[in-house]
């Protein structure tokens, strides 16, 4: 019994390491064009209309949004979503009206809800107003760079693309739970994304963005199709995917707001990521304990506490610990805070074991529902 527990410690050991380095060197396969290829796709390059549903004032909600006013693509148009005629965010559309009177602003106010999913029904409000025949579906909390548009809208000339998505970083509003929630993304979420693509999976689809043809839209029965799924993002690309069309990740980088300020809240949100995982892939849900550095590596120490196995182990910290140190894209800082991966590890595993267990999670003040219908709301 003792040889087993022993060769269980070494196994966990070797493979909570193994990972750590494959997250910090992989890269995921993104879609890149250089100059010469852009040039060439630019007379293909068709009108984008952007679709940001809102709901309620977020810290950086105007910063934010702005960003998106100041786009190098030729031709594009701006909605903007909410449902309720009281939204403190119609005020901020309004001032960005002013601001960029050049820019084609439209908001759309209806109240009227589609299915369970309440971003879901705000985009399929949006939908009567958009006018150009490629889709950009973006959350509320990003900030872009004036050629975000140029680099998420360029796959979209490829007929063999569904979607577009791209990777995201975290940006705290330096309080202490908020730079854990950063930490999340930064130094878990975002490299697990890069290890999946690196090994060739493609079934992902990330809110951040989401980059599609209005006719692949309407292939995929349009937004009524995920009216009733929690992980509509995810959707989008799987049911593209369903249709033979391929899931390519952008080269752009783009940054979301963590705002969390306490801890409830982080562990409501960070608890319905790891529940949604769980009910897209349940198998592969089940092993991603391996991704949790510091927690496992105490394990196989604790089971098998030889000098070779603190040896494998001291390489796992140093990998987990380069996370830290590893920039995103390299106009983006990198996390920082590596004093924070053993309690971030630790909280990302009790999380990871809770999410096992019950079947729905707060969501702006809803409870939703995690395990998705079995067929495409029609």
């Amino acid at each position: 019994m003792s040889t087993l527990l022993t060769g269980a410690g070494y196994a966990l050991t070797l493979l909570a390491s193994l990972y750590a380095f494959v997250a910090l060197f992989c890269h995921a396969r993104t879609y890149r064009i250089d100059a010469a290829g852009r040039r060439d796709l630019s007379p293909s390059r068709l009108p984008v209309t952007v679709l940001k549903p809102l709901c309620g004032l977020e810290p950086r909600l105007e910063e934010n949004l702005a960003t998106l006013c100041e786009q190098t693509y030729p031709v594009y148009q701006l909605l903007f979503g909410v449902r309720d005629p009281q939204d403190p965010a119609i005020a901020v559309i309004e001032r960005l009206k002013v601001r960029f009177p050049m820019q084609d602003i439209q908001l759309v106010l209806d109240t009227r809800i589609h299915g369970s999913n309440l971003k879901v029904s705000n985009l399929i409000n949006m939908m009567q107003a958009a006018r150009h025949p490629w889709l950009v579906i973006a959350d509320s909390d990003i900030a872009v760079r004036p050629d975000y548009l140029e680099k998420v809208a360029a796959p979209l000339a490829d007929p063999a693309v569904g979607i577009v998505t791209c990777l995201y970083r975290g940006r705290s509003l330096d309080t202490f739970w908020s730079r854990l929630g950063a930490l999340f993304i930064d130094t878990w979420f975002t490299p697990s994304v890069r290890v999946a693509s690196a090994f060739g999976s493609s079934s992902f689809g990330f809110g951040a963005t989401i980059a599609m043809r209005a006719s692949m839209l309407s292939a995929i029965g349009g937004f009524h199709a995920i009216r009733n799924r929690l992980a509509d993002d995810y959707w989008l690309g799987q049911l593209s995917r369903d249709l033979g069309h391929k899931t390519v990740v952008s080269e752009v980088c783009v940054t979301t707001d963590v705002t969390e300020s306490d801890f409830p809240t982080l562990w409501s949100r960070e608890r319905r990521w790891m529940q949604t995982i769980r009910a897209i892939n349940p198998m592969g849900y089940a092993f991603t304990f391996v991704t949790f550095t510091f927690p496992m590596l105490a394990v196989g120490l604790y089971l098998a506490p030889t000098a070779w196995n603190w040896a494998f182990s001291l390489s796992g910290v140093a990998a987990r610990l380069g996370l830290h140190l590893r920039k995103p894209a390299p106009d983006l800082p990198a996390a920082g805070l590596a004093h924070y991966a053993p309690l971030r590890d630790g909280l990302l595993f009790l999380t990871w074991v809770s999410a096992f267990f019950g079947d729905t999670a707060q969501w702006r003040k809803q409870t939703v529902p995690i395990d998705d219908p079995a067929e495409p709301a029609a």
